[in-house]
Parts: C-alpha cells; sequence; structure tokens
C-alpha cells in the first residue's frame, strides 16, 4: 500500500517567463526561489525549497506533479504496483536529482491522463527556510485536477494501483481524491473533459480574507476572475478562480474536510447539478480550465 506525505510541487509550461514570474509572485503572491539549470523559475508557497516550477515553452499547460512520500519504504510499493499492471517507470538519476534539489525519485506517465508524475523525498539534509507569506497568507500547495475523456479509467487507476482515496465525486463528472494517509479532502482530481489537459491547480490560504482582498486585487488589476468567489460543496472549501497571463486557470481556497486515516466516511456522489459545484451560485466564466495541455513525456 502506497503512502504519501503530500502534494509537493506542480510544474507548468509558460511562454512569457518574465512576466510569469510578475504575476506569480507580484498578484497570486509566491516567493521567487530562484531559477534551476536550465533556466525554469521556481517559486515557493511553503518551507520546501520549491512548490511551482515554471518552464518556458511555446504552449501553456502542464508539465508534471511530484508527489512526497511517507517514506524510503514507499518505493518497493509503487515498483511492484506499476510492475502489476505493467506500466513503465523510471528511477530518476542522482544527478537529475541533486540539479533538482530532491532526494530519490522516480517517474510515470499516468496511462489514462498522460500527466507525468513524480514519487520522491526530499533530500535528508535538506536546509528548509520559512515561506513568508506576502500578499497572500498561502498555508499550502492545495490539489491539481486534471480532465480526460478517460474517466473512468483514470480513477480506476489512481485508486486501485496508486492509493489515493476517494473522498466524493460529483456524478459523471469530476472525483475526488486525498494522498492518503493524508488527511485533506482531496489534493488530485479527475474530471471528465472531451481531451487530455490540465484544469487547475490550487492554493490554499489561511483566511476568507485572503479570498476578499484577492477579489479585490484582481479586479483592480484587470486579472480574469472566471468563478466565484462561491462554495463548494464536496469539500466544504470557499473559492475563487482567476486566470494566469497564459489563460490557465489557477485557484485560490480556504477551508477543507479533512479526513482520519482510520475509520474515515465513505465516499459520497452528489448530483450533477449546479449546486453540488457551488452554493452560492456563482456562474462559471467559460474561460475557466479551457486552456493547458499536458506535455507528453517519453520514457528513458
Amino acid at each position: 500500500m502506497i503512502r504519501y506525505r503530500k502534494l509537493g510541487y506542480v510544474e507548468l509550461n509558460v511562454t512569457d517567463l518574465a512576466k510569469a514570474r510578475d504575476f506569480y509572485t507580484g498578484m497570486a503572491g509566491l516567493e521567487y526561489a530562484g531559477n534551476g539549470p536550465e533556466g525554469e523559475l521556481r517559486l515557493r508557497c511553503t518551507d520546501e525549497p520549491y512548490s511551482v516550477v515554471l518552464h518556458k515553452a511555446t504552449e501553456p499547460g502542464f508539465k508534471r506533479v511530484g508527489w512526497m512520500l511517507e517514506d524510503e519504504r514507499q518505493f518497493a510499493n509503487i515498483h511492484r504496483r506499476l510492475g502489476e499492471q505493467s506500466v513503465a517507470y523510471e528511477d530518476l538519476t542522482p544527478q537529475e536529482c541533486r540539479r533538482r534539489l530532491i532526494g530519490r525519485a522516480c517517474r510515470m506517465v499516468e496511462p489514462n491522463t498522460g500527466a507525468t508524475i513524480e514519487f520522491y523525498l526530499p533530500p535528508p539534509d535538506a536546509p528548509t527556510r520559512p515561506f513568508a507569506p506576502t500578499l497572500a497568507k498561502i498555508q499550502r500547495l492545495g490539489h491539481v485536477v486534471f480532465g480526460t475523456p478517460h474517466y473512468q479509467e483514470a480513477i480506476r487507476f489512481v485508486r486501485d494501483v496508486l492509493n489515493f482515496r476517494e473522498s466524493d465525486s460529483i456524478e459523471n463528472s469530476i472525483a475526488f481524491f486525498r494522498a492518503f494517509p493524508n488527511p485533506y479532502h482531496h489534493g488530485l482530481g479527475i474530471g471528465r473533459g472531451p481531451r487530455n489537459q490540465f484544469h487547475h491547480l490550487n492554493f490554499m490560504v489561511t483566511e476568507i480574507d485572503d479570498i476578499g482582498r484577492a477579489f479585490n486585487r484582481f479586479r483592480n488589476a484587470g486579472v480574469p476572475m472566471v468563478y466565484g468567489p462561491g462554495r463548494h460543496i464536496a469539500s466544504g472549501s470557499m473559492f475563487l478562480y482567476f486566470l494566469d497571463p497564459d489563460g490557465l486557470t489557477l485557484e485560490y481556497s480556504f477551508g477543507m474536510e479533512e479526513f482520519p486515516e482510520l475509520h474515515a466516511r465513505a465516499p459520497r456522489t452528489l448530483p450533477a447539478v449546479p449546486a453540488s459545484f457551488d452554493s452560492w451560485g456563482a456562474i462559471r466564466d467559460p474561460r475557466a480550465w479551457a486552456k493547458g495541455d499536458i506535455e507528453r513525456y517519453r520514457l528513458a
């Protein structure tokens, strides 16, 4: 059984690094944490070396995600589960891990969404530096969501192979998974869509005031807000969705149901009606989660 600590990092493709840096630091409230070896931008919203990495590309979208494991023993569990399903994977070289400031890691391509997933541990001697919130009191990297026409197949894979635990779903629309035994309602979402695509990336904030201040900050700066403010029924989170300069969808959310490791409640299936997505009655802008291809990685 694979056990996780948390969603560690998400790496995105953007078309203009300078513009993206200005937005993610000066509007979304992340901290610039330096450039990587290939010029990629590292940004933080936790005490880790980075939480979000932005890569220069011709098309905006998703590059890869990293899930921090509970301990070293989880690699054997991952290798065994992927081997049982004949799913290819590769171990990252020590050189790549050092360049990217992570410890041991392995990588796979999820066979239904096409998303590149990495499983990793931080280096044992990794220095920590507290994240100092500025524009918003970001608490953690919250979740990442993908859309796919292979909806049921993707659900079965992340649940039955990777041991993400389903918390809730909205009928035939989206399913929410927590990175067991992480308690938060979801760190991963799988939505039904016409193609494989990046849906959105979430940042959890510590105060409802962060949502209100962001609403006015974005409105005054002309940042497109595409859904909310509102409240999700499934997780109990209050939310606000907005677009980065490339039109990629980001989300602030406040509050989320937490699950015990043992004797957790059973997942619910909510009806596919507007109130199941938002009990406050917000109208979604069609630009929400419309942009964002998933970069396909070819395993070595």
